[in-house]
């Protein structure tokens, strides 16, 4: 159980520093523009050579109709409907292309579409994208499908249509109910409107409801977010996500549109995730790790008692051992100890598709230590554990010889009870949750070559 004081907090505030999330490893900043479409190609052939396998996809669609400042996705927006037609016409060129290199005996386990906002298509441009997807791959019958919703402008009409494209699961956006809060950010969205979609989803049976939240935000408050965190558990979602604000405007210019001033101070900061931990435990929700709660009865719950949960660009996954394949400007694939990312603008990922190229501009290709380390840190982000005994046996390696820096490393966790080390396991002890990233940085080979003046990082609290 997580007891939060002043010492944990002050704690905190000490190693709230700049940290990758470790929805993979390596991360995205050391990826190669020296990796590119031929590479991809043949990396393609090679994972597909008699591979059956599952498979994870990703579909982003980046339009959104308005700019939400605090956003840190890769988003276009715009109200040209013209501009969202020609972009799903390249998507499905892209997904036919990399279609027939895959074996056709491998099952989708996972379908998720992120963005951006894809509930900003039309009805019928979702049905049409649908259909296209469904007709290239072949869908286990339990797949996940997975949709992240903004409920402002969301009709009846679009929930329908997800739910014939077989979604299952909705992640809807909502980061706070209080106004003067939406109002800071560019986010007007009435509470009323959010609890109609969920609704509208129970109605045609989608039962599996995640609701994101952020706190961190511009003129937050204890109370209101206290009020806001009330109003999302009587919609009782089967998950909830509270993410925190990473205000990196040099990364993301229109942050500066934030009235800095309003933002929480570090300490302020800190409180907000403690009443968010407080009030969601009481509530019933398990504190998975990171930044997200579920229900006991929830599929990622158990996942983490029977050590089957995934990390992956979506976040935590009970699909591990699929290989993610990604659709769409700026998506990443992973598959094998391959990863390649698309283009991250529209124009260079139109030109690309248009030539009939993959449209592929940077990736890397692990090596024997990265699947090592990577190991280490998953199992840390998902069991809270790491069995070295186990890792020993795999990689046949001495785990203290090789990891004798990051176990130094490790040895201030311990000492502040974050971490115990009893010789053949390492354990994250309930506290240590709200600092594993930090723990799990310890064990990455790749965090000196980041620019600590300006970091890629968002802070880690």
């Amino acid at each position: 159980m997580i007891s939060i004081d002043q010492e944990l907090l002050d704690i905190l505030q000490a190693y709230s520093t700049p940290g990758p999330r470790y929805t993979s490893y390596p991360t995205a900043p050391i990826f190669s523009s020296a990796y590119d479409d031929k590479r991809f190609e043949i990396d393609l052939i090679t994972n597909n050579h008699n591979n059956e396998s599952p498979l994870s996809l990703y579909l982003h669609i980046p339009f959104c109709d308005t700019l939400c400042y605090f956003c840190g996705c890769t988003t276009v927006i715009t109200k040209d409907r013209e501009r969202i037609r020609a972009y799903l016409h390249a998507l499905e060129k892209e997904i036919t292309r990399t279609t027939a290199y895959v074996n056709d005996d491998r099952e989708v386990v996972q379908l998720h579409w992120g963005g951006g906002t894809p509930s900003y298509l039309e009805p019928g441009e979702i049905e049409e994208l649908h259909e296209k997807i469904w007709r290239e791959y072949r869908f286990r019958r339990d797949a996940e499908v997975s949709v992240e919703i903004d409920p402002r402008g969301l009709t009846l009409g679009h929930m329908k249509a997800f739910r014939a494209a077989g979604v299952n699961r909705i992640s809807l956006g909502v980061q706070d109910f209080d106004e003067r809060v939406q109002r800071a950010v560019h986010r007007i969205q009435p509470e009323e409107i959010t609890r109609q979609s969920v609704t509208w989803a129970r109605e045609l049976g989608i039962n599996n409801i995640n609701v994101d939240l952020m706190y961190g935000l511009p003129l937050q408050t204890l109370s209101s977010f206290q009020k806001t965190l009330e109003k999302v558990v009587e919609l009782s979602p089967s998950r909830i996500a509270v993410f925190s604000f990473a205000y990196v405007p040099w990364l993301k210019p229109h942050q500066m549109l934030l009235h800095q001033e309003d933002l929480p101070s570090p300490q302020e900061k800190l409180l907000l995730l403690k009443v968010a931990i407080e009030t969601l435990t009481a509530a019933g929700y398990e504190y998975i790790g990171m930044d997200h709660f579920a229900k006991p009865d929830d599929e990622l719950v158990l996942a983490r008692k029977t050590r089957t949960l995934h990390r992956n660009f979506q976040g935590y996954s009970t699909h591990a051992g699929a290989d993610l394949y990604g659709f769409g400007m700026s998506s990443i694939s992973h598959f094998g100890g391959i990863y390649a990312q698309n283009a991250k603008t529209l124009k260079e990922y139109m030109e690309r598709v248009a030539a009939k190229r993959f449209p592929t501009i940077a990736g890397y290709r692990m090596t024997p230590d990265d699947h090592i380390r990577k190991y280490v840190i998953m199992r840390l982000m998902c069991d809270l554990e790491v069995n070295k005994k186990e890792v020993e046996t795999f990689y046949r390696i001495s785990f203290d010889e090789y990891f004798s820096e990051a176990l130094s490393q490790l040895v201030e966790f311990e000492q502040l009870g974050l971490v115990s080390h009893d010789g053949d396991r390492i354990t994250v002890e309930p506290n240590g949750r709200l600092l594993l990233r930090n723990i799990a940085m310890c064990f990455d080979a790749h965090l000196k070559r980041t620019d600590r003046e300006r970091p890629v990082f968002s802070k880690t609290i």
